[in-house]
């Protein structure tokens, strides 16, 4: 069975909560702070990037503070440490972390990558923009390393990468609302459209479905759970809170602690069980 990384949000019968930051925006001894936040306000899962340029899904908030965190200089290693730092303080809050393949990835074997990143204490690793021809051996060397993967797909993906994606999603499928820039609104019919996408997800994985882009409000994580899905992946909306909290000199932990609280909780559509892990 894959690792739940949803199972206590399940176990309340809420939604499940992740959160997508860049690594050293805020700046690292900040981003502690934020993490504990995150940890003790029951956010299931944190998505850290490693901050790179450019990025072709990106919007300019989540640019913008990509290049933040990469004027501070942080790349692989300074995430991969922070991890380290802070994981042996965390009482629930699972890390994914989510790296480019041409900016963090590409020097290195997928062994090797893989390894490096399972050391760190990370929970499971997200590259962004692996090559077709690597993809093999980056599922190989993950399962060796004991690494579980999230992978992606979108609701107009072929039928061949579905189900390539809902096969190798060992910590949870990220389900991507809508094609185009993250922080772009919510996708045609809302996310609740993604209902009957969400149900053909569950005949081909066990794996927790998350559904990101486009949820920024109350009002998107409830279409979120109407659609089925085990959580939602908030990070535009957030990252603009803290941008906001920057930029007037206040602290970004109060700025983020208020963003949560507006954001909520809503009731889970999903049974508490799949009868399919208990044959």
């Amino acid at each position: 069975m894959p690792a739940d990384f949803f199972a206590e949000a399940r176990a309340r019968e809420e939604l499940g909560l992740a959160v997508f930051l860049n690594a050293g925006d805020p700046p690292l001894p900040v981003l502690t702070d934020l993490v504990g936040l995150l940890d003790a306000s029951g956010v299931d899962c944190l998505e850290l990037a490693v901050p790179f340029p450019d990025s072709p899904t990106d919007g300019p908030v989540v640019r913008r503070s990509a290049d933040r965190g990469l004027a501070r200089g942080t790349g692989l290693r300074e995430t991969l440490d922070f991890v380290a730092a802070v994981r042996p303080g965390l009482k629930r809050l699972r890390i994914a972390v989510l790296a480019d393949w041409s900016h963090s990835l590409r020097t290195a074997a997928p062994a090797d990558y893989a390894r490096v990143v399972a050391d760190s204490g990370a929970d499971a690793l997200l590259a962004h923009g692996l090559p077709p021809r690597l993809r093999q051996a980056h599922h190989e060397a993950l399962r060796a390393a004991d690494l579980p993967e999230v992978t992606t797909c979108y609701p107009g993906s072929s039928p061949a990468i579905v189900a390539e994606t809902a096969a190798h999603a060992s910590g949870y499928l990220y389900l991507v609302a809508r094609y185009g820039r993250s922080g772009a609104g919510t996708p045609d019919g809302g996310h609740a459209g993604l209902t009957p996408f969400v149900a053909s997800l569950r005949d081909l994985t066990l794996s927790p479905i998350a559904v990101g882009f486009g949820v920024s409000t109350a009002e998107d994580l409830l279409s979120v759970a109407r659609s089925g899905a085990d959580a939602a992946i908030v990070g535009s909306a957030g990252v603009a809170a803290l941008e906001r909290s920057l930029e007037a000199g206040s602290d970004p932990v109060d700025g983020y602690r208020s963003f949560l609280a507006d954001l909520g909780r809503p009731l889970s559509t999903r049974p508490k069980e799949d009868p399919r892990a208990h044959p």
